[in-house]
């Protein structure tokens, strides 16, 4: 059971992590998205205001936000 046991530390550890990137708290609230063609961009990475154009279509990308246990906007 060494290698079950050992599996199961390791995925525990991974998602207890704090650790989520190097986004600090509240600093990123979304990330726009163009659902065609699976484009992200978070909001402090959008250049200028409102929502950005996908760089891929040309398309208006759509604001989402994640809110989870870590604040992340992922």
């Amino acid at each position: 059971m060494g290698v079950l046991s050992t599996l199961k530390e390791t995925l525990q550890a991974s998602t207890q992590s704090g650790n989520r990137g190097d986004v600090t708290e509240g600093e990123s609230k979304g990330a726009y998205w163009c659902h065609d063609c699976d484009e992200r961009i978070r909001d402090v990475d959008a250049p200028g205001e409102g929502p950005p154009n996908c760089p891929d279509c040309g398309g208006e990308m759509t604001f989402e936000r994640s809110v989870g246990s870590t604040g992340c906007a992922c």
